[in-house]
């Protein structure tokens, strides 16, 4: 008989042990650039560029200084800065003062802010994002030619 072990079958939490279903906060960041396309399933904060599409987000925000060249699709999209590219919403878009998107914009429900711009067509209801095309996917990043080292 030992009494410095006990018997347990309880669990001991751990910070990593989030539920599934929590997902967290993703920033891009002033002065990063991402190539290619980012998929998530929790909020995404953009400050910085993104060239590729956005997908899944819950709440996608980008930042006055922020600017994506490619597609949107999220459950609500919160405009500050430059979208090129088609938006798909399942709640909400919101376009701020400061905001411009150029593209297409189908959502359930929208809020334009003085000063915003949309430079595109825009879709509301409440089939409107499943009515949306397929997103494209992002385009291949070019090949940047380089000089040839020889021996």
């Amino acid at each position: 008989m030992s009494i410095f072990t006990k018997p347990t079958t309880e669990k001991v939490p751990m910070r990593n042990d989030a539920p599934l279903s929590e997902a967290g906060l993703s920033v891009i960041a002033s002065g990063m650039k991402i190539v290619g396309d980012i998929e998530s399933t929790g909020v995404v904060k953009i400050e910085g560029t993104v060239e590729g599409a956005v997908r899944g987000a819950r709440q996608l925000l980008l930042g006055r200084q922020g600017t994506i060249h490619g597609d949107i699709r999220a459950h609500e999209v919160i405009i500050g800065g430059t979208v090129v590219g088609t938006i798909v919403a399942e709640e909400r878009v919101e376009i701020q003062g400061t905001s411009s998107v150029q593209g297409d914009i189908h959502t359930k429900s929208i809020v334009v802010l003085e000063g915003g711009v949309i430079n595109g067509a825009v879709r509301m209801g409440e089939t409107a994002a499943q009515d949306a095309p397929e997103l494209r996917e992002a385009p291949e990043a070019p090949v940047r030619a380089g000089l040839a080292l020889s021996q």
